[in-house]
């Protein structure tokens, strides 16, 4: 039985991930860091990774890591999300974590647990599980191509490429040339990667630890988009009940209510399918349906939230100052993440059995003679 409450530790996690990040990750901080040459908060992420030992959640712990599941990764997911902290969590100790779970290398997977080494898997942030992937031509133990899309790359330490010999290969980032491309959200930046002749070492088979990687991304990343949406309703409740018009709360006009009210049932779905979704990943159950459902739901809930947050805020949410633009970046860039809703929904439809409907065909016109 899929249990979708918050354990008391779980409670407790979130409590602790929330005071960190609000003493140390201010909205005004974000966003002068996205003004920047360097978007990612390492400070904040040394916090997270070596003084609350948050990278390795994911590993187990005689593989060096914390022994948590995915639900205590969901909970820091949210709390990210309502920050829209610029750390590469869901990249380094989600994804390439996952990846490397899936192989035999305790050696690199210990040093991603300890958060002192930051790795990316080096699969475009675009892609479902299950999609074709861009593989590199592997030659005479050196790796040579280019890939794009590539989240957290500029910040990664260690990249895990997948290779046309069907291998998994650990790259040195400073083996790599890596260029920063333009990106919506300025929190999570992508970048081309491009290896001539980078030395590589094979830590597993590139298929099955890629699938699990981005099964896992999918999952999780609706608790991020959760956080998102659930920052953007929350601040905007609150901004209508300061707001006067009339001398009176704007939050208490009919039209306004109706409008939050929708907004919360969106939430109050989201984390339903948010929370099943993780529990399916630390149970192992209906993990493929799961996920699907949760993409296929969160995608485009956090951009109707998010959309509806900077609307209802009027002329300050259009402000470059007011956070709510992060919001709304990250909630259109999580949408096409890991596959976008209408894929998962095809991939549910597969998984289920369910068959598409069938379009009506189309006549064409009568040609004049």
């Amino acid at each position: 039985m899929t249990d979708l409450l918050y354990s008391e530790e779980e409670e407790a996690l979130r409590a602790a991930v929330r005071d960190l990040l609000t003493d140390h990750c201010a909205p005004a901080d974000v966003i002068s860091r996205t003004e920047s040459d360097a978007p990612h908060d390492r400070a904040l992420w040394k916090l997270l990774a070596d003084g609350m030992g948050l990278a390795g959640l994911l590993v187990p712990e005689e593989r060096g890591g914390q022994g948590a599941s995915a639900r205590e990764a969901a909970v820091v997911l949210e709390e990210l999300g309502r920050a829209v902290a610029p750390v590469p969590y869901l990249t380094s100790a989600v994804v390439a974590t996952e990846a490397l779970l899936a192989c035999d290398d305790a050696e690199l997977l210990a040093q991603l647990a300890s958060g002192r080494t930051i790795g990316a898997l080096a699969v475009g942030l675009h892609t479902a599980p299950g999609a074709g992937v861009t593989a590199v031509r592997a030659q005479d133990g050196t790796l040579h191509g280019e890939l794009t899309g590539i989240a957290d790359a500029a910040v990664a330490d260690v990249l895990l490429v997948p290779a046309d010999d069907g291998g998994l290969y650990a790259v040195a980032a400073d083996a790599a040339t890596i260029t920063p491309q333009v990106s919506l959200d300025l929190t999570r930046p992508l970048a081309s990667v491009r290896l001539e002749g980078a030395p590589g070492r094979r830590v597993g088979a590139a298929e099955p630890a890629v699938l699990r990687a981005l099964r896992a991304a999918a999952g999780l990343l609706a608790s991020e988009q959760l956080g998102v949406a659930d920052w953007a309703l929350t601040q905007t409740v609150r901004y209508l009940k300061e707001r006067r018009q009339f001398n009176r709360p704007v939050g208490g006009f009919q039209a306004l209510k109706h409008r939050l009210a929708q907004l919360w049932l969106e939430v109050v779905h989201l984390r339903a399918a948010a929370r099943a979704a993780a529990d399916a990943l630390a149970t192992g159950e209906d993990v493929e349906v799961r996920a699907a459902v949760a993409q296929a739901y969160a995608a485009t809930a956090a951009v109707r939230v998010t959309e509806e947050a900077l609307q209802l805020h009027g002329g300050i949410g259009m402000t470059w100052e007011h956070p709510v633009h992060l919001y709304l970046k990250r909630a259109k860039a999580d949408s096409i993440a890991y596959g976008t809703a209408g894929a998962h929904r095809e991939a549910l439809a597969a998984l289920v059995d369910l068959q598409a409907p069938v379009q009506p065909s189309v006549r064409a016109p009568l040609q004049a003679p």
